[in-house]
C-alpha cells in the first residue's frame, strides 16, 4: 500500500510533525522556516509534480531545487513520506556519517542539488530548464527559495537570465515569510514591492497565501501558462505556522524546542489532524 496521505493537507501535518520530531530528537534548529515551506511542499509533491520515488532519476521526472537547504527537515520529511527512502532513515538526522545532514545533501534519493550556500539553486535551475528546453523535455523545474536569500545578488541575474531565455518550464516560488536569520526582511534589506520586481524582469507573476492549498495548486499547475514566460509565484506565509508559540518568532530560526515546548507543539499539531 502507499503511504501518501489522502490530501495534501494531511501530507502538510504529517511533514510538520515529522520536522518537529527531528529537530528535537537531535537538538537541531530552522524549524520556523520548516513550517512555512510545508505546505507548498505538499502540493507540489501531492498534486503537482511528476515523479517516481521507485526510481528518483527517472529522465521524464519533474525536479525541484529547494535553496532553503538550512529548512532541510521539511523536504526530508515529504520524501520519506512519498517512499523515496524509509521513514525509518529519519533517525538518523545529523548523526556521524548519514546522509541526512543538517543541510540538504544531494545523495539523498529524490534530492537534486546539495543546498544551504544561499542563492544558488535557482541559477542551476535555470541552467537545467534551459537545457530541458533545447531538448523540447516534458518535465518542470521548480525551485523554491527563502524570502532572506533573495539578498543575494547572484538571484537576481538568475532572474534576469530566465525570462530572456523563455524558460517557461520553470516555476520560482518564494517563501515569504517575511523574517530572515537577523530579523525582519524589512528591517534587513526591504524587498517590497515584491512582486512587481518580478513583473518588471518579465515574469508571469502570482501572489498567494502559501498556506491555502488550493491556491497553490492553481499557481503551480503546470496549465494555462503564458509562453516562454517564467512563473514567479510569491508565497505569503507565516514563520513557524502551524504553532502558536513559534508563529512569526525570528527565534525559531534558530532554537530547538525543549521537552515542555516539543509536547505543546506536537498537542496543537495533532488537534489539526
Amino acid at each position: 500500500m502507499s503511504n501518501i496521505p489522502e490530501t495534501s493537507q494531511a501530507l502538510a501535518l504529517r511533514i510538520r510533525q515529522t520536522a518537529l520530531t527531528m529537530c528535537y530528537n537531535k537538538k537541531a534548529s530552522h524549524l520556523g522556516g520548516a513550517f512555512s515551506a510545508a505546505d507548498m511542499l505538499a502540493v507540489l509533491y501531492h498534486d503537482v509534480m511528476a515523479s517516481r520515488p521507485s526510481e528518483p532519476r527517472w529522465a521524464e521526472r519533474d525536479r525541484l531545487y529547494y535553496s532553503k537547504g538550512h529548512a532541510c527537515t521539511a523536504l526530508y520529511a515529504v520524501l520519506a513520506e512519498r517512499g523515496y527512502f524509509p521513514r525509518e532513515d529519519l533517525d538518523t538526522f545529523t548523526d556521524n556519517g548519514s546522509l541526512l545532514t543538517s543541510h540538504v545533501n544531494h545523495k539523498v534519493a529524490g534530492v537534486e542539488l546539495s543546498t544551504g550556500s544561499l542563492g544558488h539553486a535557482l541559477s542551476v535551475a535555470c541552467g537545467v530548464a534551459l537545457a530541458g528546453k533545447r531538448k523540447a523535455s516534458s518535465w518542470h523545474s521548480y525551485v523554491i527559495v527563502s524570502d532572506g536569500e533573495l539578498d543575494e545578488g547572484s538571484n537576481w541575474e538568475a532572474i534576469l537570465f530566465a525570462p530572456h531565455h523563455g524558460l517557461d518550464n520553470l516555476t520560482l516560488v518564494v517563501d515569504y515569510n517575511k523574517i530572515q536569520s537577523f530579523g525582519s526582511t524589512a528591517e534587513v534589506l526591504n524587498l517590497d514591492p515584491l512582486a512587481d520586481k518580478f513583473k518588471a524582469f518579465g515574469w508571469d507573476t502570482v501572489e498567494v497565501d502559501g498556506h491555502d492549498h488550493a491556491a497553490l495548486a492553481a499557481a503551480l499547475s503546470k496549465q494555462g501558462r503564458t509562453a516562454n514566460k517564467p512563473r514567479a509565484v510569491i508565497a505569503h506565509t507565516i514563520k513557524g505556522k502551524g504553532v502558536d508559540f513559534m508563529e512569526g518568532q525570528l527565534a525559531w530560526h534558530y532554537k530547538s524546542p525543549n521537552k515542555d515546548q516539543y509536547e505543546q507543539a506536537m498537542a496543537q499539531l495533532q488537534v489539526q489532524a
